[in-house]
């Protein structure tokens, strides 16, 4: 046998010891996967706060010193159209909700409605407040068990619904979670059509799927593990689960086809072909996936619980789909030889390794560049341009379905106290300075209310200010910096609006750091690969360029509201906050990922023959099927989750779903082909002292 590279060699270690592998996967898979479905009640709802802000110590004051009557406070709305709280049906399904809250261990203390504070002026309204007992994650999984039980003592004339920023994340996060689950079972069947196509063989397709389940069963059990030590976002195993899919298809498209290449007709045994496929694809793919984890290691670099626990999340997803790739994709190879054809359709010849047709565009592209070239340039600068006047914001209400009691008691709340009485900032001062602090607040054009001051233990007082419009207005965040400025020495603002402020200027803040970080990292990471310092530039300045077409498609779908009416939501007048810097992560990472597959199979052809044209067109041939295959499933996963309910996974879904689709149409198909073209020799050209100083990568079989 010809001599290997290392992961040559892992891949003829496992060719050869299949049996072992096999029993290790086993056991990974038996033993976190008997953890997994524990995750999903273990996993936190809350977390979206910026750590160490003002507004996080104002609410650690508040909850020590007030009885938990912070941000995370559970607020009870009773409301009827035909009584009144003088009513006795009225007064007596209030006095049964403060039982409910009062037998709950999650609550300190219950304050009842008062009149000319949390009872209406027309009577229709009242409003319970429950102290926290527990931190904020707590108090999400306090209101997830609260919220159908204090639902129920309703009647036909009394609603009684659960809101305030616990029982928003409950019902936000409840939405999300069927929301996810309903486009997964959609994205399944249609993703198992697309394998069956792409690989032609029913054995060969359900290979991705291994992968997938496998990843998936270990990063869930993974993740419960982390629990243990920390608090980890319940969205952390929805992104894993989608990078787990998308990642085991892209990486067994990859090797399997290249494998099938290696393999039949080659003479070669499959333990030979196996360890030729993980010297050449397997290579390619653990650059791939070290780029992907570079891209969402980049996202830790945001201080914010959630953000680093769903980072963490897809990583996980994404190290044990690597490993399984590397490992126990081979070792079933090997062991399946020619029967990874079985089950064929009619059409499918074994050993299909280049394909003619993307050959054809190959050279057609090296014919017309310039043509080609300049149009997908155009298309991609057009639909980029609408990012220069993109505006982001945390989510409003309106994340919240319609039908959800959290989002029926903020309107009902609005309409009877006016609109920021969904959103009281709570100014926590000295008691020497509170009535100071009360006097700013109540000279504060945008403050409608201030609230008496409440006198805490440890010397604290607390003043509560109403403002005068509603809390996702931009207004909020200009009110929340005055009166920071303006209030006394030893003053925190804090409440939910202020938290959400805090954690806007801190994504605001980061995302640059992220952006470059990303963007330096995975250029190095090319460089290493490539040998090439122009062509390793060109890949990320191309993933760059598909990135900011995607979110111009976001600023004008989400901000300006174009196909609202189509995708079924309603539109905020701003993106989220979030996802500007965890969305460019994540696509990024799914573009560097066929950035790797186009250009290391183009450095395999160039280094064979120092041929511009046969690294172009070579590359086009091998590895311009599997991406075309893999974004086609990616496309349809991530579109499914557009036909979701709620409003973050349709920017999700839409957001990625269009990145994929421009990177892999407009980007790998054909504008980095026609630069290849157009480069020619430059773009494998380094400087000598660059060999030195760099390790010797190779892509092709030695």
């Amino acid at each position: 046998m010809s001599a290997l590279g290392p992961i040559g060699r892992l891949g003829h270690w496992t060719a050869t010891h299949v049996r072992a592998v096999a029993i290790v996967w086993i056991v990974l898979a038996i033993g976190l996967g008997f953890l997994a479905p524990r995750v999903e009640h273990a996993l936190s709802g809350a977390g979206w706060e910026a750590t160490g802000s003002e507004s996080v110590q104002a609410r650690d004051l508040v909850d020590r010193n007030f009885q938990g009557l912070s941000s995370y406070a559970l607020m009870v709305v009773v409301h009827s159209a035909s009584q009144t709280a003088g009513d006795p049906a009225f007064r007596q399904t209030v006095t049964r909700a403060e039982q409910a809250l009062g037998r709950s261990e999650a609550v300190t203390t219950v304050v009842a409605p008062q009149a000319g504070v949390s009872i209406s002026r027309d009577g229709h309204t009242a409003v319970i407040q429950a102290g926290a007992a527990r931190n904020a994650n707590e108090m999400v999984r306090a209101a997830d068990d609260l919220k159908t039980e204090l639902a129920a003592l309703g009647t036909d004339a009394v609603r009684v619904d659960l809101t305030g920023a616990s029982g928003m994340w409950s019902d936000f996060n409840e939405a999300n979670k069927t929301a996810m689950m309903k486009s997964e079972l959609i994205s399944w069947p249609v993703t198992l059509a697309i394998l069956v196509l792409a690989f032609g063989s029913l054995v060969a397709a359900g290979l991705p799927l291994m992968l997938t389940i496998v990843g998936l069963v270990t990063a869930a059990g993974s993740l419960y593990l982390g629990t243990q030590l920390l608090d980890i976002s319940i969205w952390a195993m929805n992104f894993a689960l989608m990078f787990a899919l998308a990642l085991g298809i892209d990486y067994a498209l990859f090797v399997v086809m290249r494998f099938r290449g290696a393999f039949f007709g080659s003479g070669l045994s499959a333990e030979e072909a196996v360890s030729e496929t993980m010297d050449t694809a397997g290579q390619a793919v653990l650059f791939s996936g070290a780029t992907v984890l570079i891209s969402l290691s980049a996202v830790m670099l945001v201080p914010s619980p959630a953000f680093r626990s769903m980072a963490l999340g897809i990583m996980l997803s994404v190290i044990f789909v690597l490993a399984a790739t590397l490992t126990l994709l081979p070792a079933v190879l090997a062991k399946l030889g020619p029967r990874v054809d079985k089950l064929s359709l009619p059409w499918v010849r074994s050993g299909e390794h280049r394909s003619a047709r993307f050959a054809a565009w190959g050279e057609r592209l090296w014919r017309r560049p310039w043509g080609y070239g300049l149009a997908a340039l155009a298309v991609l600068v057009v639909l980029a341009t609408p990012v220069l006047h993109l505006d982001t914001g945390m989510p409003s209400i309106k994340v919240v379905p319609q039908g959800d009691g959290s989002r029926q008691g903020y309107e009902a709340v609005q309409r009877a106290f006016g609109p920021g009485a969904t959103g009281p900032l709570q100014i926590v001062a000295p008691a020497g300075e509170a009535a100071k602090a009360a006097a700013v607040a109540q000279a504060d054009p945008a403050i409608a209310q201030v609230m008496p001051v409440q006198r805490g233990a440890g010397g604290t007082a607390l003043i509560q200010a109403i403002a005068r419009t509603d809390p996702s207005s931009k207004q909020m965040g200009a009110t929340v910096d005055r009166l920071r400025a303006d209030l006394p020495p030893g003053a925190l603002v804090g409440g939910a609006v202020a938290e959400n402020h805090d954690l806007e200027q801190v994504l605001a803040d980061r995302t640059p750091l992220v952006i470059g970080v990303v963007l330096g990292l995975g250029f190095l990471l090319l460089l290493v690969a490539l040998q090439a310092p122009i062509i390793a530039a060109v890949g990320v300045a191309t993933n760059l360029l598909a990135t900011g077409a995607a979110f111009g498609v976001a600023k004008l779908v989400f901000q300006d509201g174009h196909l609202a009416g189509l995708l079924g939501f309603e539109a905020q007048g701003f993106l989220d906050a979030w996802g500007p810097v965890f969305f460019f992560a994540m696509i990024f990472a799914i573009s560097m990922d066929y950035t790797v597959f186009l250009l290391s199979s183009a450095k395999e052809h160039w280094d064979r023959s120092h041929d511009p044209r046969e690294a172009m067109v070579g590359a086009m041939a091998h590895s311009g099927r599997v991406i075309f295959a893999a974004a086609a499933v990616m496309v349809a996963v991530f579109f499914t989750f557009a036909l979701s309910g709620p409003l973050p996974p349709k920017e999700m879904g839409v957001i990625l779903g269009i990145a994929v689709l421009l990177d892999a149409a407009l980007v790998r198909l054909l504008l980095l082909p026609v630069l290849l073209r157009l480069l020619g020799h430059w773009a494998w050209w380094s400087p000598r002292w660059m060999h030195r100083v760099l390790p010797d990568v190779r892509f092709g079989h030695a």
